[in-house]
């Protein structure tokens, strides 16, 4: 069973991969694709902030 630490940084690693995925994506103009992760990435975000992780310094999307 993971503990609470290892939730977290799985979860902030795919937070980051998600972003990286959506910066590529809006530089494209991939408009569908930036929609997809978008969802995935509110969900993160809404994760690591019922968390207690402080997303301001780590977020670059902004949204």
């Amino acid at each position: 069973m993971p503990t609470d630490i290892e939730v977290i940084k799985q979860t902030l690693d795919d937070f980051q991969k998600i972003q990286r995925h959506m910066l590529i994506a809006k530089e494209e103009n991939a408009t569908k694709t930036y929609a997809s992760l978008k969802d995935e990435y509110l969900t993160l975000k809404a994760m690591l902030s019922v968390s207690g992780v402080n997303l301001s310094e780590i977020d670059k999307i902004k949204e």
